[in-house]
C-alpha cells in the first residue's frame, strides 16, 4: 500500500474569526475542499456541512435529523485554497471563533454504475475518501462508491426529508448503525446495510427508508483506510488518566470518537489546531457532532507520533471496560518514504 507523506494535501483544519461580511474568504486550506464541515466554537450553533455534489449554501447539520436546506449567505463558494462564507450567523458571525474541517475528494462528481443503484461519485482514491449521491429504490441494492478499496466507515443521510445520520463502522459490523446525530448505542437495523459489508466497488442497502426509500435522495461519505493518512478502529477504555493507547501509525490531526456499548455518550471531535494547551501534545478542546454546544475544554487526550494516549477517565472517551470506535486523520506519517520520522510538538 502506497503511503501518503503529505496528509494536509487531503485533509486540513482551518480556524477563523467571523466578521459578519457578505464575502469573507477563508484561505490557507491548501486545496479546494469538496467536503466542508463548519462549527462555531465560541457560542451555540448547529454544525453546517457542505459538499461539492450538493453545492454551495446547501447545508446539512449533524446535530439534527433535518433534510438539507439552502441557507443563503452561509457558504457561497468553494475556492482553490479554501472557501468563502457570507454573513450567516452560524458560519460568519462577527467576532465569533469558528473551525472548518476540510477534505479533498474530486470535484462535483461523475456518474457511477458499479452498483444496481446509479450514483454520482466524487472520489479521491489516493486518500480513500468519496462523496456519493444517489436516489433510493425501496428495494435492496448496491451503490458504487468509487474508491477502488473497501470502506471502513460510511456515513449516510437522507436529504429530502428528515432522517437519522446512519454510520457504518467496520468494527461494529453490518447488522445496524450508529446515529451521528444522537447518543444512542449501536442500533440493530437489519434493513439498513442488508446485513452485508461493503466491498471495493459498492456498499449494500436494504429497504430501510433512512437509507433507501423509493424516490428519496441521499448523500453518503465513504472512507477507506490509507497508510500514513487515516485509521478506523476500536479500543477498550481503562478509566484512568494514564489511559488506553491507540496505535494509528501517524501523528493525528483529527480524532472523532463514540462509545458504542452504552447509550447517553456524546460523539467527540478533537483536532490539532484547537488545543488550549498551545505548544503541547494535548488535545483538550472538544466539539460534539450530535449537539450545537460551544467548544468545551476537557476530556484530554495526548497526540504522539504514532497514535493517541488518553489522559482522562471520562466515560465518553475512556470508561473502564467501555468500547469505542474512532475515525482519525493524520498530521504526519510516523515515517515517510524519505525515512524521516514524524515528531510530536
Amino acid at each position: 500500500m502506497a503511503q501518503i507523506n503529505k496528509p494536509n494535501q487531503y485533509f486540513n483544519t482551518k480556524l477563523y474569526t467571523g466578521n459578519g461580511s457578505t464575502g469573507h474568504a477563508i484561505t490557507g486550506v491548501g486545496f479546494q475542499p469538496d467536503w466542508l464541515w463548519i462549527k462555531e466554537r465560541s457560542s451555540t450553533s448547529s454544525h453546517f456541512i457542505y459538499d461539492a455534489i450538493r453545492g454551495v449554501n446547501v447545508k446539512l447539520s449533524s446535530n439534527t435529523t433535518d433534510a438539507d436546506s439552502t441557507v443563503a449567505d452561509s457558504m457561497t463558494s468553494f475556492d482553490s485554497d479554501g472557501f468563502t462564507v457570507g454573513n450567516n450567523g452560524a458560519t460568519n458571525e462577527n467576532g465569533q471563533t469558528v473551525v472548518a474541517w476540510n477534505w479533498k475528494a474530486n470535484g462535483a462528481g461523475v456518474a457511477n454504475t458499479d452498483g444496481s443503484i446509479t450514483s454520482t461519485v466524487s472520489a479521491n482514491t489516493t486518500s480513500g475518501f468519496s462523496i456519493v449521491s444517489y436516489t433510493g429504490t425501496g428495494s435492496a441494492g448496491t451503490v458504487g462508491h468509487g474508491l477502488g478499496s473497501t470502506p471502513k466507515m460510511i456515513i449516510v443521510k437522507r436529504r429530502n426529508t428528515a432522517a437519522q445520520w446512519n454510520v457504518y463502522h467496520e468494527s461494529l459490523g453490518n447488522t445496524g448503525a450508529l446515529y451521528l446525530n444522537d447518543t444512542r448505542t449501536f442500533n440493530v437495523v437489519a434493513g439498513f446495510w442488508n446485513n452485508t459489508s461493503p466491498n471495493s466497488t459498492t456498499f449494500t442497502l436494504g429497504t430501510d427508508a433512512a437509507g433507501n426509500g423509493s424516490g428519496d435522495t441521499y448523500i453518503a461519505y465513504c472512507f477507506a483506510e490509507k497508510q500514513g493518512f487515516s485509521k478506523f478502529g476500536s479500543y477498550v477504555g481503562n478509566g484512568s488518566a494514564d489511559g488506553t493507547f491507540v496505535y494509528t501509525g501517524f501523528k493525528p490531526a483529527f480524532v472523532m470518537i463514540k462509545r458504542t456499548d452504552a447509550a447517553g455518550h456524546y460523539w467527540h471531535i478533537y483536532d490539532n489546531k484547537r488545543s488550549s494547551s498551545g505548544g503541547s501534545n494535548i488535545m483538550d478542546d472538544v466539539l460534539y457532532p450530535n449537539e450545537n454546544f460551544a467548544e468545551y475544554s476537557g476530556d484530554k487526550l495526548d497526540i504522539i507520533s504514532n497514535g493517541i494516549k488518553f489522559r482522562s477517565g471520562n466515560t465518553d472517551i475512556n470508561a473502564s471496560g467501555g468500547t469505542y470506535i474512532y475515525m482519525v486523520f493524520a498530521e504526519n506519517p510516523l515515517v515517510g518514504t524519505n525515512n524521516i520520522p514524524a515528531t510530536a510538538r
